[in-house]
């Protein structure tokens, strides 16, 4: 029986998580409170309920709520106290390693300068790994819809705090109609000074969208990569290259660039012999976590708890850290996970 328990006890590593979607429903209401900014509810329930996104009609509809967190992380205190409890509620999950992912240009509307926007958010996963042990780092996301000399001053900042904590480039934000290619100087500019890239891609968009992320933008890894499962020759490529997909269940239901949990491409990627990851996206708008996403791909892709424990181990893998912490992590889990088959079995 793969129990909840049991997920939770398997060790993971969550690749993709925005910061700005991930925030806890009680401290969103505290932040508004404390920061005078009106939320549309004023009762916790009531508000994760209204913040979790389920009829979305596309991804730029799911995108929206974004608004409300966003009002209340302008602050060095905010972003320091999110990313914080962010990491703290994944290490009760069971997550080892967490790559925390946001685009710091997004807040800085009341004062805070690009560096503190990043500082901060670090220095509470810093005492959260201190406090509970857990491995947490920061991806620098750039948005599709800003101008590209935006995205390379974003991958300028990411670039200067390597070392620090921050260990990715990505690009994010509505697909269609933004093509990565436009931004490929900024990623030109990650990769020539030794940071790894990830890039959205598939999700509000059609293959050509991850072929891009890949041809000019250096990704490493495919944010979602839902609608890969439609070309099967770039299929074949992201095989051979080794590229990493970074699959969120919940997320691509909701957006409707998946039907349902069960045609999820998830399982067809995973037996075609893809690089997978399983990851909650947004914690709040999704209303999930990582030990429910697990429970989704046993309940509804049949997956069984040696492949959920290949999947994961796939996550350390592709960890945007430097060998010698990726194999330590590695040493770690596999004995983690040895420990566990007994009660799987």
């Amino acid at each position: 029986m793969i129990t909840s328990e049991l997920l939770r006890r398997l060790p993971k590593a969550e690749l993709h998580c925005h910061l700005d979607g991930s925030i806890r429903p009680s401290t969103l209401l505290e932040l508004g409170r404390e920061l005078n900014h009106a939320m549309p509810h004023d009762d916790a329930e009531a508000l994760a309920d209204y913040m979790r996104v389920d009829h979305a009609r596309n991804l730029e509809e799911y995108l929206e709520r974004f608004t409300v967190t966003l009002s209340v992380m302008q602050t060095a205190e905010s972003m320091e106290r999110v990313a914080y409890e962010l990491a703290e509620d994944c290490a009760k999950e069971g997550v080892r390693y967490v790559e925390v992912r946001y685009a710091p240009i997004l807040n800085v509307r009341e004062g805070l300068t690009l560096a503190q926007a990043v500082e901060h958010p670090l220095e509470g996963l810093r005492r959260a790994e201190r406090e509970y042990g857990i491995k947490a780092r920061v991806i620098v996301c750039a948005i599709r819809n800003m101008p590209p000399a935006t995205s390379l001053q974003l991958a300028r900042l990411a670039v200067d705090f390597m070392g620090e904590g921050v260990v990715g480039f990505d690009l994010a934000g509505g697909e269609a109609g933004y093509p990565a290619s436009a931004h490929a100087a900024a990623f030109d500019h990650a990769v020539e000074n030794g940071l790894s890239c990830t890039c959205h891609a598939g999700e509000g968009d059609g293959p050509a969208s991850i072929a891009a992320a890949m041809h000019s933008c250096h990704a490493h890894r495919i944010g979602h990569g839902t609608r890969l499962i439609e070309d099967p020759a770039l299929l074949a490529e992201v095989r051979e290259s080794g590229v990493v997909l970074e699959c969120c269940l919940t997320s691509n239901v909701q957006t409707r660039v998946a039907a349902s949990y069960d045609t999820h491409p998830l399982r067809a990627y995973f037996d075609a012999g893809l690089r997978v990851s399983i990851n909650t996206d947004n914690r709040l708008m999704s209303g999930t976590d990582l030990v429910t996403e697990y429970g989704h791909a046993a309940r509804h892709l049949g997956f069984t708890f040696d492949e959920l424990a290949k999947v994961a181990r796939s996550g350390f893998e592709s960890a945007f850290l430097p060998d010698a912490e990726r194999e330590a992590l590695l040493k770690s889990v596999d004995a983690e996970i040895a420990a566990l088959r007994p009660a799987a079995a």
